[in-house]
């Protein structure tokens, strides 16, 4: 299932590789599977992520949802870590302020002092709203510029290369598990600042870690 959340694989693709190594697995059945378990995964390592270091980028980026464009927030930090996302049916002022609000109610502490965007007029008045909410320091810095959102568009492109390339996603709700997975999966990659090499079998032991399961690759 952490095949198609990590690599560019349809459901079909993974029936193959599964008929390759002798198993008979329906590719609706793995399209269960990464729904029912897309979102564990990425509530359970969402708790192996380091705090960001209070310098953050936003922006949104598009998603196709029965033929439709949807927009899907993202922030991460200067150094590429994670810091939130939300999926959202408009590109307005409401969604602006619902993001911040997801990103910063449950984490008062990682407040950031620094936030890059882009032009859209929709940020200033989310900043100020999360401010008179008590949920965002003071006077935080706030940067427009198109240099520092180049680090944060590029991270779009490595959660969206697994996305489906033809049609997009069913459902609203189908797409919002699913995103959870690969969001989940690039903080994986990134790795959770462990010491030691952070290799790919690492990565599948965490995740095997984390739902109880014996290591996945034996030495």
């Amino acid at each position: 299932m952490t095949w198609y959340l990590r690599y560019p694989l349809s459901y079909r693709d993974l029936e193959v590789m599964f008929a390759e190594r002798g198993f008979a697995v329906d590719h609706s059945t793995i399209n269960r599977w990464v729904l029912a378990y897309a979102p564990l995964i990425g509530k359970r390592l969402r708790r192996f992520r380091k705090p960001h270091c209070g310098s953050i980028r936003i922006d949104e980026t598009y998603v196709k949802i029965r033929g439709q464009w949807r927009y899907l927030y993202r922030a991460i930090d200067k150094h590429g870590n994670a810091v939130d996302f939300l999926l959202t049916a408009k590109r307005d002022a409401d969604a602006a302020r619902r993001f911040f609000r997801k990103m910063l109610e449950d984490e008062p502490l990682l407040s950031p002092t620094t936030i890059g965007t882009d032009g859209a007029g929709t940020f200033p008045g989310a900043i100020r709203s999360a401010v008179e909410d008590g949920l965002m320091v003071p006077d935080p810095v706030h940067h427009v510029t198109k240099h520092l959102q180049q680090g944060i568009e590029s991270d779009h492109f490595r959660v969206k290369r697994a996305m489906p390339r033809i049609g997009g996603f069913r459902s609203f709700s189908t797409a919002r598990r699913s995103i959870k997975g690969f969001e989940a999966m690039l903080w994986l990659k990134k790795g959770f600042g462990f010491t030691g090499e952070w290799t790919v079998h690492s990565q599948n032991d965490l995740v095997a870690q984390i739902f109880g399961l014996q290591k996945v690759n034996k030495v």
